[in-house]
């Protein structure tokens, strides 16, 4: 199945799926209204990578990065904010075929690396992303690198 860049005339589906992701997993999250306002700017940057599988209207799942610039390598680095597929249909390639097209493009930016955060816990994604050559880069048992956030 092939994938594509959503525009910012997408914003309302791209936003249901961000909310029906945070919802599968029981996250706080904003509405779909809300994602949809956000994404209609989001969309427009040149900073910001949305790629989108299944039909134009009703999407499958979606692929959301950032990029931002970085003084380790010439390119921006590459943030994966959130890989999803709806829940029927996970299986059949399309969060494959996302992840590969998502790195394609970000490559193509110029980017020499990709980050993913992943909880600990989800050995399945975890597993996902090993198989396509992601690293957890966390060194040895008794380290673990820690995300600390602050509300503003």
């Amino acid at each position: 199945m092939a994938t594509r860049r959503a525009e910012p005339g997408q914003a309302g589906a791209v936003g249901q799926l961000l909310f029906d992701f945070n919802t599968e997993f029981s996250s706080p999250t904003p509405g779909a209204d809300e994602f949809a306002a956000r994404f209609s700017v989001l969309l427009a940057r040149e900073d910001v990578l949305v790629l989108l599988a299944g039909s134009t209207t009703e999407p499958s799942g979606l692929a959301f990065l950032t990029l931002r610039p970085t003084p380790y390598s010439d390119g921006p680095l590459a943030q994966l904010e959130e890989l999803y597929v709806r829940p029927s249909l996970r299986g059949q390639g399309l969060g494959t075929e996302l992840l590969r097209d998502a790195i394609a493009r970000v490559r193509a930016q110029g980017c020499e690396e990709m980050h993913i955060n992943v909880d600990e816990v989800d050995a399945d994604t975890r597993r996902f992303y090993e198989r396509h050559g992601f690293t957890n880069i966390q060194p040895g048992e008794d380290y673990r690198m820690l995300f600390y956030v602050r509300e503003l």
